[in-house]
């Protein structure tokens, strides 16, 4: 098992468009992965689950992965969850 820290980067936090690009990111390792925050854990398997964190900009928390490449797959999550995520206006 590993565990690492990160804090929130993006400006507009963990919302529903990032929390969609991390849970698919996940969806296929075979290990078990559990992120904690100020507002609880999730084991990052839904979209929900990880929104209910509630992770705003600067928010810190914890990320345990037990499974294959553990300590690769945990340090590429913290990149993940440190991103700055610029993702373009949606136009009607």
């Amino acid at each position: 098992m590993v565990e690492m820290q990160a804090k929130i980067q993006n400006m507009q936090g963990i919302h529903c468009r990032p929390s969609a690009v991390i849970v698919k990111y996940v969806a296929d390792y075979e290990g078990d992965i559990v992120v904690t925050g100020i507002k609880g854990a999730t084991a990052l398997r839904s979209i929900l689950e990880l929104m209910s964190l509630e992770l705003f900009p600067g928010s810190d928390i914890s990320i345990r992965v037990s499974g294959p490449d553990e300590e690769d797959f945990c340090r590429d999550l913290v990149a993940l969850f440190e991103t700055h995520f610029d993702f373009p206006p949606q136009h009607d």
